[in-house]
């Protein structure tokens, strides 16, 4: 089976191991009858981009060059066209609605074949025709500045109300919400200055929809400047068979150790879930290999669906790319990529510690063993496949070079994915052909499936493109109200003068409205979320603006595994068969270290390599925050070498939070009570043994 397997497009399905002489026994992906099915019922049912029309035959193909030719018209448009940005941002929503009304119907349960009602072929038409209208006249709308007449009001109103509803239908309610409030307290802000209903809408829909400060302000500028073409290149990437060469590393890893299952399941959804984007997704892809994998070595569905739903989303803050958002940070906080990624690496070690020490214990608690080391992957296997990985470094090496712009280093990486991609099939094809075939049909049949996995790829770019332009325009509405009508400075105020000199509650506030405005939403449409609503207060509070943008970025991206919305949670119950918001406790418990280490970064910015330090400051970071979170695994464990009592507990969670501290005093005081608790349980653990012997 070739890496660019030949499947019906807009499928989100995993590329089944391919069997080599030298690991004949190797096969991760085992599929169990249904399995497929199962994948995309779970899919959705909690990720709103999957809940799409049926289209069969002579449609489906229309759509599916629809969806292609879309990909390329992002991609042209993008490296190659220079027209006012009131223009091409325009266009560009313009045919995101289409494109949404074609594939995302009113009710999850509409089921229909080749079937849209005559209601969305009319919101669509409107809704686009409002953005082409803008589109078409912009320079003479601009002119016209607040003087824009009732026509102009109608259309705006319109194409704002489509494209609310489409938010609604691929992304969901509680960004709509937000954006409603924000909404209905600008027409109140308006009302209080003597304006009458229809000055108000005017100024309203002069500043948020004919302006580059509300619908099309930065993030939708930023969305169709790079992240589509990110999500494009994922795409591609995608079909190199990266997921699975992952999964193969992670098995060689770690799949021998106590309870590996689940330590494969942190580490591959990690590699997986930087370039995925999406947590729900990333979950369900590799959750289907991996939670079974789990549940079959002996750990609790509810366990093992929240290692996989907490290591999913923690791929989200995981360097290179963290979900393309490091590009994003890149832009708004205007430094160079390669510090995002550096300053990203310690922080993300750390969560990915933290759940690690967890599975580590319960795997002890449950004296369960690794796998057969003869079931493994060679160590010739991942050296053979190694090059899939050249098109995430290419991508690297260029952004970071800075030779190439973002936008320009996304299209040659594409090129590089499906060469890669191409490379692979010839090999496979070469390997596996039939007797009487020749090489150079091999050739040929290689790159026929490589051209029409890159068609594949196109499509599946532009589809999974719809739900993040609709809310990246949603979060222009946020910023453009609280610019508009001066709410960010109100809010501010309010947080800091409620905090005082306590930082700690300016924080934790934060971080509440961050979780609640990150349910649902895409990764890199979370954080331009979080970079416009939420980074500014944490500025103002005095935490270094790099370490604001990553604390608000890491608790939108929790939202996804914290009840009562913990929709990656959710998923990975589906596929457990476990209890949803035990799952959801589970994961959150799991990912503790993903609440605690913003804090330590908010407070102690060396961990982001941030201002003056030293090697031996970062070291001691490090190891205080490792050992720290170590007494904290412990506590929510209950289990190190034996049963932990609950005084026990108490003292290793309150000695982990010392740790959390910058402070010398608090940094011996927790290591030497982890230390010390430690070596106690082990001699418990020594002498229940010999007495069981």
């Amino acid at each position: 089976m070739g890496i660019f397997k030949k499947r019906e497009p807009q499928q989100k399905t995993i590329v089944r191991g391919e069997h080599t002489p030298d690991t004949p026994e190797y096969d991760p992906l085992v599929e169990q009858p249904g399995h497929e099915a199962d994948v995309d019922e779970v899919m959705r049912k909690y990720d709103r981009e999957s809940r799409t029309r049926a289209w069969e035959g002579m449609p489906r193909k229309i759509i599916a060059a629809m969806l292609a030719v879309f990909s390329v018209y992002c991609i042209i448009m993008t490296l190659f066209v220079t027209t006012l940005p009131e223009t091409r941002l325009s266009l560009f929503i313009g045919f995101v609605i289409i494109i949404g009304y074609i594939l995302y119907p009113a009710h999850k349960g509409e089921q229909r074949v080749n079937f849209m009602p005559w209601y969305d072929i009319a919101l669509m038409v409107i809704g686009a025709g409002c953005f082409f209208y803008f589109a078409f006249n912009a320079e003479a709308i601009i002119k016209l500045a607040t003087r824009i007449q009732p026509h102009h009001v109608v259309i705006a109103i319109a194409g704002t109300l489509v494209l609310m509803e489409l938010c609604r239908r691929c992304v969901g309610i509680p960004i709509l919400v937000v954006v409603a409030c924000l909404l209905l307290y600008a027409v109140y802000w308006q009302f209080n200055h003597g304006t009458d209903l229809y000055m108000t809408l005017r100024n309203i829909t002069g500043k948020l929809f004919y302006s580059t400060s509300g619908v099309i302000g930065t993030p939708i500028n930023v969305c169709y400047t790079y992240i589509v073409l990110f999500i494009i290149f994922g795409a591609f990437l995608e079909r190199t068979g990266i997921a699975e060469f992952f999964i193969a590393c992670a098995n060689r890893i770690a799949g021998w150790s106590s309870g590996g299952a689940a330590k494969v399941a942190v580490i591959s959804s990690a590699l997986c879930g930087m370039v995925s984007g999406s947590s729900v997704g990333n979950t369900v892809t590799t959750g289907s290999v991996t939670i079974p994998m789990m549940k079959k070595t002996g750990y609790r569905p509810e366990f093992a669906a929240a290692v996989e739903a907490a290591s999913s989303t923690g791929g989200q803050i995981m360097p290179p790319i963290m979900g393309a958002a490091a590009f994003l940070m890149a832009e708004y906080m205007g430094i160079p990529y390669i510090e995002v990624a550096a300053k990203a690496i310690i922080p993300a070690l750390l969560y990915f510690a933290g759940i690690f020490l967890t599975v580590h214990l319960e795997a002890k608690k449950l004296g369960l063993k690794g796998m057969p080391v003869e079931s493994l992957p060679k160590i010739s296997y991942l050296i053979k496949n190694s090059f899939l990985i050249l098109p995430l470094v290419l991508l690297v090496w260029l952004v970071a070079s800075g030779t190439r712009t973002m936008a320009y280093s996304a299209a040659i990486s594409i090129l590089g994915a499906f060469l890669v991609g191409l490379l692979n099939f010839i090999l496979t094809e070469l390997r596996e052909r039939e007797e009487g075939v020749t090489a150079g049909q091999a050739i040929v049949q290689a790159l026929h499936v490589a051209v029409y996995a890159a068609y594949e790829a196109l499509q599946a770019g532009a589809k999974n493109c719809i739900a993040v332009a609709a809310a990246c325009a949603m979060a222009g509405l946020i910023a453009g109200c609280i610019t508009v009508t001066g709410l960010a400075s109100t809010l501010i105020n309010v947080i800091v003068n409620f905090a005082g000199d306590a930082t700690i509650i300016g924080l934790v506030l934060t971080m509440l409205t961050c979780i609640v405005l990150g349910m649902g939403v895409p990764t890199t449409a979370n954080y331009c979320i979080m970079a416009a609503t939420t980074a500014p207060i944490l500025i103002a509070l005095g935490i270094p603006q790099i370490a604001a943008h990553f604390f608000v970025f890491y608790f939108g991206i929790v939202a996804d595994i914290t009840p009562p919305v913990a929709l990656a949670a959710y998923a990975g119950s589906a596929i457990a068969k476990s209890n949803p918001m035990r799952t959801g406790v589970n994961a959150a418990r799991l990912a503790i270290a993903a609440f605690i280490v913003p804090y330590i970064l908010a407070f102690n910015p060396v961990m982001l390599l941030e201002g003056t330090f030293t090697a031996l400051d970062v070291i001691q970071v490090v190891g205080t925050s490792l050992v720290g979170l170590f007494g904290i695994a412990v506590a929510l464990n209950g289990h190190v070498f034996t049963k932990v009592n609950p005084i026990f507990r108490i003292l290793f969670a309150a000695a982990g939070i010392c740790m959390m501290v910058p402070d010398t005093l608090t940094d011996v005081i927790g290591v030497a009570v982890i230390i010390g608790f430690t070596a106690f349980q082990a001699a418990l653990g020594r002498k229940a043994r010999a007495a069981a012997a």
